[in-house]
């Protein structure tokens, strides 16, 4: 069992680009879901797909590319707030990651968002993750 399970998530992600996989196979869990749909918003995955099957379920990502180059579309992933020190941020304090061309994800009384839609929205939260 893990204790941080955005932190696995994430850390599959960046496993399986770095190894080439088409698909990445993980626990399922909405918080884990709202996040991929986000990635897939961005154009950082080209879609997602979650397999009810069991007691949890399994979400299957897959991963883009770049065409030209074959390099992963996500260049970076990084945590931010974890259960051992929690980032909470006012909606005039939020980050902006590689000066907007990458996305925090917020999760607010409203539900897990980007930075952009939180401040447009004029609401904080818990910063879970960077992805650029």
């Amino acid at each position: 069992m893990h204790s941080d399970p955005i932190s696995d998530f994430l850390t599959r992600l960046r496993n399986g680009a770095q190894a080439r996989h088409t698909v990445v196979e993980l626990p399922s869990s909405n918080v884990k879901v709202e996040i991929a749909k986000i990635l897939e918003e961005q154009g950082f995955i080209r879609g997602y797909k979650v397999d009810a099957t069991g007691p949890q379920g399994t979400l299957k990502v897959a991963l883009k590319y770049d065409s030209m180059t074959k390099q992963p579309v996500i260049r970076g992933l990084k945590r931010i707030s974890r259960p051992g020190l929690r980032t909470y941020k006012n909606h005039n304090d939020l980050p902006r990651v590689k000066n907007g061309l990458g996305v925090a994800i917020v999760t607010t009384s409203q539900g897990v968002m980007t930075d952009k839609a939180a401040r447009a929205l004029s609401i904080g939260g818990e910063i879970l993750c960077f992805v650029y």
